[in-house]
């Protein structure tokens, strides 16, 4: 049984102007437990719109989604997201921040400083515990975002463009930090990038999105063993390919509208 399985998904919002869209139409994937899932795809392609169907923050207008068989209906402890903007809690210390799910599921004090300590040595924040947001680099709150997302040992971890607001270097040490983690940990990871260079370096299936409705053109599986090599010729190869799958369809725009 698949960890995560989306059948025949199509979502439908009313957008600014009151007209009824499809987000999403007719999008079957499943992904596998233990796997390092990459949702690449134009703007409006319902990327975005995916992720939120599997944490349960809205329902799909028609057809499912199953997390271990069951459906999901609501937001839940088992499935966890980072965002892109970091979300954390601005009056709450590094600590406070990482212990927050726990503290809200009952954990004993003791139980969580464990947890925490286990954690903010993992994302290399030890030393910056009882600091504030505003006191911590884009790249350190997007560690501690991280960490809290662990620390309820969910079965998922839904990312949506959680590099983005960084700096080249800082992404490229988060995205290095995220696979020791990965492998460390043996997690379970759909994450959202428009950035094709991401995907191929992190991402053991690529999903290839279509826009206008949002629809799943392929599943790629990247079959390079890690550390993978950004300047390796497999690496451009892939490279290569996504980013053609990914302009087929502008091409095809562009030739349905020129005169």
């Amino acid at each position: 049984m698949a960890l995560i399985d989306a059948r025949d998904v199509s979502h439908l919002y009313v957008g600014s102007d009151g007209q009824p869209t499809w987000a999403l139409q007719n999008v079957s994937l499943s992904i596998e437990e233990g796997r390092f899932t990459c949702l690449v795809g134009p703007s409006g392609c319902g990327k975005t719109t995916l992720l939120q169907l599997i944490a349960g923050f809205m329902s799909p207008t028609r057809g499912a989604v199953t997390l271990s068989g069951a459906p999901i209906k609501r937001p839940g402890p088992d499935r966890s997201v980072v965002f892109q903007e970091y979300a954390l809690f601005a009056w709450f210390t590094v600590r406070q921040n990482v212990e927050f799910g726990l503290r809200v599921a009952g954990m004993k004090a003791s139980e969580r400083r464990a947890r925490s300590d286990e954690l903010l040595e993992m994302v290399g924040m030890t030393r910056a515990a009882e600091r504030y947001p505003h006191e911590l680099s884009g790249g350190m709150r997007q560690r501690v975002a991280v960490a809290r997302a662990l620390a309820t040992h969910p079965d998922v971890v839904l990312m949506d463009e959680p590099f983005a607001a960084v700096d080249a270097l800082t992404r490229v040490n988060l995205q290095e930090e995220l696979l020791r983690l990965a492998k460390r940990l043996n997690l379970s990871i759909v994450f959202v990038t428009h950035n094709i260079d991401e995907a191929v370096f992190l991402a053991d299936e690529v999903v290839v999105m279509s826009a206008h409705p949002g629809s799943v053109k392929t599943v790629l599986t990247i079959d390079m063993p890690h550390p993978r090599d950004r300047g390796s010729g497999a690496f451009a190869n892939w490279y290569t390919r996504i980013n053609g799958l990914l302009h087929e369809d502008s091409s095809l725009t562009a030739s349905a509208t020129t005169p």
